[in-house]
């Protein structure tokens, strides 16, 4: 798979209805595991949790990097899952879901007098996968090395086993003689989850069932099941990374919003006014902002991007979900008289980069009962470039050098970039920041009126 970017506000899927089994804990974030010497990466995660006293359900989206014609993806799992807890759904609920809460832009257009209108601006992230490739899983000799075959399902386009171990050494030696080669230090992190308890689910493409779908990539895998245990492991995820790769956890409850128990929740800056010119590429910006504020926590914060109650926005980068997407995501708590604004469904987005030194624990979550409302938010205030022949509007062309000099200053402190840097744009764009040039405002708008 190869990660694409691309501006959409496009939706994605899940079913609703699956049986949901006892003892269960959350799991995800495993790592890929490669034919022969492949490298295969995986940088960025997405994942879905709908979390209801004990009941979960999680859809996983994955970003898979590697020329590999034959891959899995391995994941703890506290017990073995049965067929009815296993489904494959569509990437496009998820695309409409990181659309509906990803951080975005708002302009706003000086009027005389200042009378705003809102746009929404926003760039969504999606995944495109491609891949290939088979079980060929031998039982006797996964007994001899003392792994059992616990269940093997074919769901949708994928082949899926589950495991269990008796060492890890086991587990690596089984995968290693199939023709795949783990990365370094999963043998470690498999024997701290063997010791749990834990089983192991394997998802590998059948080639033939994906040709059948018609599909251009893979669609997101999902389990369901019930633990008392609020938690998602990512210890495995990072085996592959060849550095940071970041999560982006959406959590949909009941109660209100999701923080991490064991690290820091903070959240995103938001609300401040940066230069128009942003608008041409809002996701560098963002980018960089974010990078900005994974420091200032110290490498180690889960960052809070939106929480919002689901039927509902103000301003929306996309429509709420509907109610037949949220019951497709596992909000099995509808009814079928249910509409979307009646939900009762409260939206997390968290976002964290991490790396096996920065988070050596997997995630333990909490669901709290806070019900108030938070989003990524960025201000475009456009000046008004109108006649303004009298003397408040004489004022106020004088007072843009200041505001465009606040804006810059803004913009630097958010994302690193050199305050010079960010000037020469603005002035590109005929805001050129300053202390309050009253003769160049004024030559800029007697330019204009010629």
């Amino acid at each position: 798979m190869r990660t694409l970017l691309r501006r959409s506000l496009a939706p994605a899927m899940l079913a609703a209805g699956m049986a949901l089994a006892p003892g269960a804990a959350n799991a995800f974030c495993g790592f890929y595991v490669a034919s022969g010497n492949a490298e295969l990466f995986n940088e960025a995660s997405k994942v879905v949790m709908v979390r209801d006293q004990d009941r979960t359900v999680i859809t996983m989206v994955n970003d898979f990097q590697g020329d590999a014609t034959d891959f899995a993806m391995v994941i703890p799992a506290p017990t073995v899952l049965k067929r009815n807890q296993i489904h494959v759904t569509e990437n496009a609920i998820v695309d409409h879901l990181d659309a509906y809460t990803a951080p975005r832009l708002v302009e706003y257009f000086d009027e005389d007098p200042c009378a705003p209108r809102v746009l929404e601006l926003q760039a969504a992230p999606t995944t495109v996968a491609e891949s290939e490739g088979a079980f060929g899983l031998g039982r006797t000799r996964a007994n001899a090395l003392g792994v059992k075959i616990e269940a093997e399902y074919t769901v949708g386009e994928y082949d899926i086993l589950i495991l269990s171990a008796k060492q890890s050494d086991g587990l690596t030696i089984w995968l290693t003689e199939n023709n795949y080669r783990i990365p370094d230090g999963a043998e470690r992190v498999l024997g701290s989850y063997i010791k749990q308890g834990m089983k192991f689910f394997v998802a590998k493409v059948n080639l033939k069932e994906h040709a059948k779908s018609g599909n251009t990539f893979l669609r997101p895998l999902q389990i369901a099941f019930e633990s008392k245990k609020f938690m998602l492991p990512i210890r495995l995820g990072t085996l592959n990374s060849r550095g940071k790769q970041d999560l982006l956890l959406w959590t949909l409850t009941r109660k209100g919003r999701v923080e991490t128990a064991n690290y820091r929740t903070e959240r995103m800056p938001t609300g401040q006014d940066i230069p128009t010119y942003v608008k041409n590429d809002f996701g560098p910006a963002y980018k960089a902002i974010y990078g900005t504020a994974v420091e200032k926590a110290g490498g180690a914060g889960v960052l809070l991007e939106y929480a919002w109650d689901m039927g509902w926005c103000d301003p929306c980068a996309a429509d709420p979900l509907s109610a037949r997407e949220l019951k497709e995501l596992g909000v099995y708590w509808l009814g079928d008289g249910d509409t979307a604004n009646g939900a009762d469904v409260f939206v997390t987005r968290l976002h964290a980069r991490y790396d096996a030194e920065s988070f050596p624990e997997d995630l333990r979550l909490i669901e709290t009962g806070d019900r108030s409302n938070f989003q990524g938010r960025y201000v475009l205030r456009h000046p008004w470039t109108g006649p303004a022949n009298c003397e408040a509007g004489r004022e106020y062309r004088a007072s843009l050098p200041k505001r465009f000099e606040r804006e810059a200053q803004v913009l630097a402190s958010l994302t690193g970039w050199k305050i010079e840097d960010i000037r020469a744009e603005m002035a590109k764009n005929g805001q050129k920041p300053g202390a309050g040039d009253e003769t160049w405002i004024d030559r800029l708008w007697d330019d204009k009126k010629q």
